[in-house]
């Protein structure tokens, strides 16, 4: 019988020791869009999704909407009613590489769900994915936040810029975050996850170089497995209070050592990620977010 997993994964979970829950959880994971997922999608403002650069560079994006904007067309296709960014890679990503991992998240409820497959963006530029897994995943360390959309007009303007190593402002914004999602990708297949803590649980080393701590989640460590076997990685900070966005691409490495696990509460391994490139984008999105709890699976 074909694993779910591929050899990156199933490498991870081995030198973890969660082989047998890992088998378990993965039988969840099918290739159509049941009911309950598709009326989740509905109600969402908000998607994140990885994908890879001409070159193999990876890039995590966020794409927003009035709830209903990403919706299930049948059971194998999701539709998609946004346009990336101006200055986000996601547009000329989808050019020459249509793999997408898609994120849905729900931080006022904790629920999240990964829809991974292959992107078709229409002439009038809204975006259908077909799918090739679809999963949900479970609601450690997701910090609870309601939104609200602010009308367009009373937003600034966008602006972009972009740069190969962190600034002193955005170190401080990385270094404060609670939250950030990463996009990791095996051959074509693209994932987006999501990773959270208490303000403070990602380290900025120096311009060039961060460190995180990996939590327990949901025994899979797909973004682990897929780091094994190819470290490039796409991270995305989204500042909840302005809409502003960080974007960065560069390459992951999962540390095994476990005095590096110590220096981090909870932790049972870290991550070490070096910086290539930097996109960030002012007044990125509409939503705003009101931070109502940590959550409770956070390390103190």
């Amino acid at each position: 019988m074909t694993s779910i997993y591929h050899a990156g994964e199933l490498a991870v979970q081995a030198r973890a020791g969660v082989q047998e829950m890992a088998a378990r959880i993965g039988r969840s994971i099918g290739s159509t869009i049941p009911q309950a997922a598709q009326d989740f999608l509905r109600r969402l403002p908000m998607a994140i999704v990885g994908s890879i650069e001409d070159g193999g560079r990876m890039w995590a994006s966020v794409l927003t909407g009035e709830p209903g904007f990403m919706r299930a067309l049948d059971e194998r296709t999701a539709r998609l009613n946004a346009r990336p960014l101006p200055g986000d890679p996601l547009g000329e990503n989808l050019k020459v590489n249509r793999q997408v991992g898609l994120l849905a998240i729900e931080p006022a409820t904790r629920r999240r769900m990964r829809l991974n497959g292959e992107a078709e963006v229409m002439p009038d530029g809204v975006i259908r994915i077909h799918a090739r897994q679809v999963y949900a995943n479970c609601p450690k360390h997701i910090q609870a936040r309601e939104w609200e959309m602010k009308d367009v007009a009373t937003v600034p303007a966008r602006s972009a810029r972009c740069g190969d190593f962190l600034d002193t402002e955005q170190q401080r914004r990385i270094s404060e975050a609670d939250t950030f999602f990463i996009a990791s990708s095996h051959q074509n297949d693209i994932d987006a996850s999501h990773r959270g803590g208490n303000p403070g649980f990602i380290r900025v080393v120096n311009e060039r170089f961060l460190v995180w701590p990996d939590y327990s989640g949901n025994m899979m460590l797909q973004t682990l497995g897929n780091l094994a076997v190819n470290p490039r990685a796409g991270l995305l900070f989204i500042d909840f209070e302005s809409g502003m966005t960080l974007q960065i691409t560069g390459r992951a490495e999962v540390i095994w050592d476990a005095k590096r696990a110590s220096e981090f509460a909870g932790a049972e391994r870290v991550v070490q990620f070096c910086v290539d490139e930097v996109v960030e984008i002012s007044n990125a999105i509409s939503l705003r977010w009101r931070f109502i709890s940590y959550s409770s699976f956070n390390p103190a």
